[in-house]
């Protein structure tokens, strides 16, 4: 009792508890976050959304919810991880919780885990169900954390399960290869429903799993696709997967809110779910078009106002590298980008600075905290090694390199920031800082 008695009144002192408990380690696996789950008894009969993938989780969680919500449904959604504050972890409705409700939740899985310890990710994951539990909304939208068989938030049964890239990342607990990435990701599908790949490429354990469980996998290519020109695009689909059945077309649709080409992919496999559930939450197409065209999602290609042009991306891999590269390339032209830069010390550096390196004239690179962050003089090492005689600033943190990089650039150059989420983070906040002050 006097342990309960202890327990966190306010939000900011149950993260702090829970960092101190069990830090930010990963520890896969679903018997302990089950067990719990089970003890809560928080039940919903809301229609199951499960996001998982490499790359495109966090814009594919971001249309799905703003097509739900046009479409008049109660809508939660669990995302990670933040940028700024724990809270925009949790949405209802499109706002974020209060603290109230979190701690509330927090504390209704410390009641319910009784020795069976929890890591930070589990024990925030049952408390985000427990809020959407409490407030019952009609679709709950879960994303993935890493992996997707052993993680957290496959402990609860997707009506859809929808796999958006499959790439090399997080290598250490997922596999070397994409095949094995592949297996791991198409775990959150499920035997008899409906599962949904938006990797134009799929490996063949993804696609051999879902076979293996009888799921009713839709391929993206294969099953639904896209088309367009540069006014508008329009998305098609097979009656049933595997190609069979009358060819199903939408067309006059505007492009996404979200910038970059990749965001198309992302909307078909978006419009492909909802299709799937369409005899549950039925969708207009006039919703769908409202949805992609208010969508809003910081930090994936977010382009600042004003000048000089400042772009935040969150990209730590080298497919996300790729396709901000290519992005970058469409924004027009520019005498010199600089690049604020920070990273993990596990990610595919090399890998990520070989794709931005021919967009990049000036890199600014940041220290991120933290045992897993790379020092800038460690990332100055590994961009020198691919880009000899590269011009080279370091910084003791993502903020200082973005303070120096408005000093030093013309009003027409661009400022682009990226390789970390704590990197965008860090950066965002001087910048919402400056405006207030």
């Amino acid at each position: 009792m006097a342990e309960q008695a202890a327990l966190p009144a306010s939000l900011d002192g149950w993260l702090a508890l829970l960092e101190q408990r069990h830090g930010q380690r990963i520890e896969l696996g679903l018997e302990r976050v089950a067990a719990v789950r089970a003890r809560m008894q928080a039940e919903s009969d809301a229609v199951v959304i499960t996001v998982g993938g490499t790359n495109g989780k966090g814009s594919c969680c971001a249309m799905l919810e703003g097509i739900l919500l046009a479409s008049g449904y109660r809508v939660g959604c669990y995302t990670s991880p933040h940028l700024l504050r724990y809270n925009e972890r949790v949405r209802i409705d499109g706002k974020d919780v209060d603290d109230a409700a979190l701690v509330a939740g927090f504390a209704a899985v410390e009641g319910a885990r009784g020795d069976t310890a929890l890591t930070y990710f589990e024990h925030g994951t049952l408390a985000a169900w427990q809020v959407f539990a409490a407030a019952r909304p009609d679709v709950i939208i879960l994303e993935v954390g890493l992996g997707g068989r052993l993680d957290a938030v496959n402990v609860f049964e997707p009506d859809c399960a929808l796999v958006t890239s499959v790439a090399m990342d997080h290598m250490d607990y997922l596999g070397d290869t994409r095949e094995a990435i592949g297996f791991e990701k198409a775990g959150i599908f499920r035997a008899g429903r409906a599962a949904v790949c938006g990797d134009p490429q799929p490996p063949a354990s993804l696609v051999e799993h879902a076979a293996a469980i009888g799921a009713q996998l839709w391929i993206s290519g294969r099953d639904f696709g896209f088309g367009g020109d540069r006014l508008q695009w329009g998305y098609w689909r097979y009656a049933q997967p595997q190609r069979e059945g009358a060819l199903v077309r939408r067309g006059g649709l505007a492009y996404p809110a979200l910038r970059g080409a990749n965001q198309l992919l992302n909307a078909a496999a978006v419009i492909t779910v909802l299709e799937c559930l369409r005899d549950r939450i039925p969708v207009s197409m006039q919703h769908v078009r409202q949805g992609l065209m208010l969508v809003e999602l910081p930090g994936r290609f977010q382009v600042q106002p004003g000048r000089p042009s400042v772009v935040l991306d969150v990209a730590h891999n080298p497919q996300a590298a790729g396709v901000l590269a290519d992005n970058l390339g469409n924004m027009g032209f520019y005498p010199e980008t600089w690049a604020v830069l920070g990273m993990l010390a596990d990610k595919d550096v090399a890998g990520v600075v070989e794709l931005m390196a021919g967009r990049v004239d000036h890199w600014l690179l940041a220290d991120l905290p933290g045992p897993r962050g790379l020092s800038a003089e460690a990332l100055a090492a590994k961009v020198r090694a691919v880009k000899e005689g590269a011009d080279i600033r370091c910084f003791p943190t993502p903020a200082e390199a973005y303070v120096a990089a408005q000093k030093l650039v013309a009003e027409d150059d661009r400022i682009v920031v990226f390789g970390s989420f704590l990197t965008v983070s860090d950066v965002l906040a001087a910048i919402k800082a400056a405006r207030r002050g």
